[in-house]
């Protein structure tokens, strides 16, 4: 029965059927009507693997701090308005809820008409929650994510008896560079809001989120040639830069492939690379630079200079064997480096924590900053504990008034250092 037929029948009357054909299929009998070959071929999975169809599976919920890391770690978090502006006008009135999965099928985000979402919160359809299939049945989620390709689940179509009030679309989103699955987008709610459209919008909504994450990435390879140009100039000789995952921005004196293999755990030096052979690599603004061979040049150890002196124009640069350039930084990463330069043998999230808000406890919002930071000085940072690499060396450059150090900063430390600085 697909979803057509189901349109055009009443709601309830489709979900009695489908309780009849749930309720034979588990007993090993015949059923007159047949489930769709994508929910039979799930509620095999289940049967193979033990799932309980009359379990609560409203258990192991995520830690908030874990979601927030997860969220944070998530591509789906740059095509959240993508999501919001083509879905969530639209469920509210239709008396949906919009869910966004990560690539384990974990709830991250969830939003949209209010009665319903506390209706999901019934059957554990929060943040935080674990929705692959094996875990809690067939559902728009889990099992979009298991067959890779939009799947709608209609009242009993669930597994999981507690499901058979619901009705849910979900849709994979895959990264377009590599086809990697990122998660999952879903529409959901009580079964008499079920319509036949829903699934194609669903899916829709879904490719425009693919394509803003291709628009996004061939932004960031052409701002990552603006910075290749005049190093490549400069060097001569055979040379490629690629991003942080290895895709190629440009090259000088060798063939162009999209993409070189990098190594999983990353470092400035000499490394073995699959398709090129021994390299240098160097780290760059938002990137690496990679010279094979004879081309390969030994690392020297970066200048790295945090200047804060001109008011809300802080900036970090670093000059190394692959150049110099410049990042400007925001209010919170200028904190945030200035206690590291403070602290070269590093600061726990704790440490930094209570650093820059006073409370140890907010490691989340400081682990999410960080991760922001890594993004373009990550070649010289270290983790656990957050700390310069020692082979850097660190210049940074203060007002000549103490007291006007980062000016807008209420972290206690740096209000120490203002102090300290100024009776000095």
């Amino acid at each position: 029965m697909d979803m057509t037929q189901l349109a055009a029948i009443d709601a309830a009357q489709a979900a009695r059927v489908l309780s009849e054909v749930r309720l034979a299929r588990l007993a090993g009998q015949h059923t007159r009507v047949a489930p769709r070959p994508v929910i039979g071929q799930s509620w095999e999975r289940m049967l193979r693997n033990g799932v309980d169809p009359d379990r609560d599976h409203r258990s192991g919920l995520l830690p908030l701090a874990e979601v927030e890391r997860r969220r944070e770690a998530s591509p789906l978090r740059h095509v959240l308005p993508v999501l919001r502006e083509g879905l969530l006008s639209v469920a509210d009135t239709a008396r949906h809820i919009m869910v966004v999965a990560d690539e384990e099928s974990r709830i991250l985000w969830r939003e949209g008409c209010v009665p319903v979402l506390r209706k999901a919160d019934g059957l554990g359809l929060e943040p935080g929650a674990d929705w692959r299939e094996d875990v809690v049945g067939t559902n728009g989620v889990g099992t979009a994510a298991v067959v890779r390709r939009p799947v709608h689940v209609f009242a009993s179509e669930h597994f999981v008896r507690s499901q058979a009030t619901w009705t849910c679309a979900g849709a994979p989103v895959t990264d377009p560079r590599d086809g990697r699955l990122l998660g999952v987008v879903d529409v959901s709610g009580p079964l008499e809001t079920v319509h036949p459209a829903t699934l194609a919008w669903v899916d829709s909504v879904a490719k425009l989120a693919e394509a803003r994450l291709r628009e996004l990435h061939l932004a960031s390879l052409e701002r990552l040639r603006a910075v290749a140009a005049p190093v490549l100039a400069r060097l001569g000789g055979r040379a490629a830069v690629v991003d942080q995952d290895g895709w190629t921005a440009a090259v000088a004196g060798m063939p162009y492939t999209p993409r070189i293999a990098l190594p999983k755990s990353l470092s400035p030096g000499r490394r073995w690379l699959p398709a090129i052979g021994l390299c240098s690599l160097e780290p760059l603004a938002g990137g690496w630079l990679v010279r094979p061979g004879e081309d390969a040049v030994p690392h020297g150890g970066a200048r790295i200079v945090l200047d804060l002196t001109r008011p809300r124009r802080w900036s970090v640069t670093v000059a190394g064997s692959a150049g110099t350039w410049s990042h400007e930084l925001s209010p919170r990463h200028a904190e945030l480096l200035y206690l590291l330069a403070l602290h070269r043998a590093g600061r726990s999230a704790a440490g930094l924590a209570e650093d820059v808000f006073g409370d140890p406890a907010r490691t989340v919002t400081v682990r999410a900053e960080m991760s922001r930071v890594r993004r373009y000085l990550g070649a010289f940072l270290d983790h656990r504990p957050y700390r310069f690499s020692e082979d850097a060396e660190i210049e940074v450059l203060v007002p000549d008034d103490p007291r006007d150090l980062l000016p807008h900063s209420t972290a206690p430390a740096v209000a120490r250092g203002r102090v300290s600085a100024h009776v000095s």
